[in-house]
């Protein structure tokens, strides 16, 4: 579900249509006022009543739809439901050479699955404005591994998201082995500075949102950088094995902040 947010929704499209068919993407526009994305005729785009309220409140309807649109979507035969943000994109390690739907056809999902948590940044001493012409991930070098996007995306029943999509309501999480969740919300400051002056988005409570969200881009200019393929790994492990005190279904870190170089392997891929 998106409103006011083609720059994502471009390559959200772009990238699942190449994977699983644009035949079977399923998009919600919130409000009827958004106009009808004309560079992806075969999907399925439905505008909805803007959702009303504040942050917390409004995104709880928001899952709460999209959850029983995902059961809508089983019981008219589909094995698997994706769910994300226009701005999150789920990657197989270019390294296994498999596809999105080879990967997710082998992994056996009982419940869901997710891919590990990679928050994209912007290194402001080395990295300029972000290009939309150019792949991101040629334009951005450095990520925060981060438990906030180790979501449950790929569900495998009619079962229901948590707000965000960040947990599965009374089920527990499994992370696959050499899947990702790339975030790119945060990848630019430019952007950030642009968002901040979205009026729809400061009326509903976003602007402490998104401010909070520009750490990243902090972490991924100061912090030390660790080396992928050696820390990937162990992250995963330690994201499965801890769980935050408020949520047994959710994955924890100790508060740990670990920045990644993204190998150049991923470079050409979105």
């Amino acid at each position: 579900m998106v409103r006011n947010d083609d720059f994502y929704l471009k390559k959200w499209t772009a990238w699942y249509g190449s994977q699983i068919g644009e035949e079977n993407l399923y998009i919600f526009l919130d409000g009827t006022d958004q106009p009808i994305p004309d560079w992806c005729p075969a999907a399925h785009i439905t505008p909805v009543e803007k959702i009303p309220g504040q942050v917390v409140r409004a995104e709880k309807r928001r899952l709460k739809l999209l959850s029983d649109e995902a059961a809508r979507l089983f019981k008219e035969g589909y094995d698997l439901v994706i769910g994300t943000d226009a701005d999150e994109i789920l990657i197989v390690d270019p390294a296994r050479g498999e596809s999105l739907a080879e990967y997710l056809d082998k992994a056996g999902i009982k419940t869901s699955l997710s891919g590990l948590g990679v928050d994209v940044g912007q290194h402001l001493d080395e990295e300029s404005d972000i290009r939309e012409d150019e792949p991101f991930l040629s334009q951005r070098h450095y990520a925060h591994l981060c438990t906030r996007y180790t979501k449950p995306s790929v569900l495998a029943g009619p079962y229901q998201w948590g707000s965000g999509f960040h947990r599965v309501k009374g089920h527990n999480f499994h992370i696959g082995k050499d899947l990702y969740l790339f975030h790119f919300g945060y990848f630019d400051m430019g952007r950030i500075r642009e968002r901040f002056a979205d009026k729809d988005r400061a009326a509903a409570g976003w602007s402490k949102h998104l401010k909070k969200r520009s750490r990243t881009i902090r972490f991924c200019t100061h912090l030390p950088k660790h080396d992928w393929d050696k820390t990937v790994g162990w992250v995963r492990t330690m994201q499965s094995v801890c769980r935050p005190p408020y949520a047994w279904n959710k994955p924890g870190m100790l508060e740990l902040r670990i920045i990644v170089r993204i190998p150049e392997r991923f470079q050409d891929i979105i």
